[in-house]
């Protein structure tokens, strides 16, 4: 299977009608909440921070790769998420602004 990837960028604002929080306000958008979701990830990569993998577990026993730090990632979001981690697609590991680790616990088709 091949997936590729393309970017694109806009800025533009709405409001939520039927959403009380923050969110209800002019902003951005929301397919599920994006505070809640950024402050489980900023709470997985705040481990990561300024530490030498090599020294964290799991990267103690498995190579602190691109693809495994995906996929440790993956499987600490879908726990942090809670019932809806099941419906977690994948995660990416940027190594440089060209090339990514993508991890999937299946095959992901857009």
């Amino acid at each position: 299977m091949y997936v590729i990837n393309v970017r694109a960028h806009y800025d533009s604002a709405h409001f939520l009608r039927n959403y009380h929080g923050k969110c209800e306000r002019l902003d951005g958008g929301m397919a599920y909440d994006f505070t809640d979701a950024k402050r489980h990830l900023r709470a997985i990569a705040d481990h990561l921070d300024h530490e030498n993998l090599n020294d964290l577990p799991p990267f103690t026993e498995a190579e602190p790769s691109a693809e495994n730090q995906a996929r440790w990632i993956y499987d600490e979001l879908r726990v942090r998420l809670g019932s809806v981690g099941e419906h977690l697609l994948y995660v990416r590991v940027w190594e440089t602004p060209n090339q990514y680790a993508q991890y999937s616990e299946r095959p992901v088709v857009f």
